[in-house]
C-alpha cells in the first residue's frame, strides 16, 4: 500500500500523465498534434500541446510547466496535461490558451537533459533554473507567432521543478511576460527518497536570493501546510530571500490539501482553492475573465 502511495506521490510532483506501465516498458513513441519547438542554442527541440478557449481571439496565452518526476527513467514516458485537466480547463475557462511544454530531457522527443543541479550536498540551483527557463521561453516565443495568440501579456505557471524554473524566467526579464505564478516551485525535494527533506536547502534560498536581485515580474507563490517537498518554513525563507534582494512576491501560504499539498495544482479540486487567489492576482495585474 505504501509503495503504490509513494508511485502515484512522485507521479504528481512531475505533474504530467503517466505512461501506461507494463512489464517492458516500451520505446516511447512521439504524441501526434504537439507542437515541436526549437531551443535556440541547444541543437534540441521540445514538444507543447496548445489548448484553446471557445472565444475568439486574438487572446492572451498561459503557458503552465511541469514538475520532475525522481526517478530518470521516468522522463522520456511523459506527456503533456491534457486540456480537459482542471488546471488547464480553469484558463482556458477565463479566455486563455493554455500551452503545455514539455522541457529538454522529457518526453519521446526530449533528447539530452539539461536541468540537473548536482552533487547533493553542493547543488546548483540557480543554474538548473536557468535550463528550464531557456525552454520556457523559447516555448513562449513560439506560442506568441501562432495565430490568435495575443502578442504580449503572457501568464507563466510553473509547479515544483516547473514554478522554480518560471522563477529563474522572471529574473531574465523576458519578453512579452507580464506575471509569473509559482505552484509550490523548488529542487532537491525528497532528498534521498525522504519526505520532507532537502538537498542543501541553504542553497534553494541563496538562489532564490539571486533570482530576486533581477527580477521585475509581480510573482505569486503558493505553498501549502503539508507540503512534502518544500514545506512551509523553506517556502517563507525562499520568499524572503527573493523580496529582499528585490523580487516582487505575494506569498500565500496555505492550509493543507490532501495527503500532500504539493499535488494541489494540479490534484482534483485544487482549482477551488488556488483559483480565487490566481484569479484575484491577475486582476492586480490588469487581466479580465473573457468567458463564453
Amino acid at each position: 500500500m505504501r509503495a503504490g502511495w509513494l508511485i502515484g506521490l512522485l507521479w504528481l510532483a512531475g505533474c504530467v500523465a503517466p505512461a501506461v506501465r507494463s512489464d517492458v516498458a516500451p520505446a516511447p513513441v512521439a504524441e501526434p498534434g504537439l507542437l515541436e519547438i526549437p531551443v535556440p542554442g541547444t541543437g534540441q527541440s521540445i514538444s507543447a500541446r496548445l489548448c484553446r478557449p471557445t472565444v475568439a481571439g486574438p487572446v492572451p496565452l498561459a503557458v503552465i510547466n511541469h514538475g520532475s518526476p525522481a526517478r530518470a527513467a521516468a522522463r522520456p514516458g511523459m506527456r503533456p496535461v491534457a486540456c480537459a485537466a482542471e488546471a488547464v480547463q480553469w484558463f482556458t475557462a477565463r479566455g486563455f490558451a493554455v500551452l503545455l511544454p514539455l522541457r529538454r530531457g522529457y518526453g519521446a522527443a526530449g533528447g539530452r537533459w539539461a536541468e540537473g543541479f548536482g552533487a547533493c550536498d553542493s547543488p546548483d540551483y540557480a543554474r538548473a533554473g536557468r535550463e528550464s527557463a531557456l525552454d520556457i521561453e523559447a516555448a513562449i516565443l513560439h506560442a506568441l507567432r501562432l495565430p490568435g495568440i495575443r502578442p504580449g501579456g503572457v501568464v507563466v505557471v510553473g509547479q515544483s521543478a516547473g514554478g522554480w524554473g518560471a522563477l529563474a524566467l522572471a529574473a531574465d526579464r523576458p519578453a512579452g511576460v507580464a506575471a509569473v505564478v509559482n505552484m509550490a516551485g523548488g529542487r532537491g525535494g525528497w532528498a534521498g527518497g525522504v519526505p520532507g527533506q532537502v538537498c542543501a536547502p541553504g542553497r534553494l534560498v541563496a538562489a532564490a536570493g539571486e533570482y530576486g536581485r533581477s527580477a521585475i515580474l509581480p510573482t505569486l507563490w503558493l505553498y501549502t501546510a503539508n507540503d512534502s517537498f518544500f514545506g512551509p518554513e523553506l517556502a517563507a525563507g525562499m520568499h524572503r530571500a527573493f523580496t529582499a534582494s528585490g523580487g516582487r512576491a505575494e506569498l500565500r501560504a496555505l492550509p493543507a490539501f490532501g495527503t500532500d499539498g504539493h499535488a494541489l495544482f494540479f490534484g482534483a479540486g485544487g482549482s477551488a482553492v488556488w483559483g480565487p487567489m490566481v484569479e484575484a492576482f491577475l486582476r492586480q495585474q490588469g487581466f479580465t475573465s473573457r468567458t463564453p
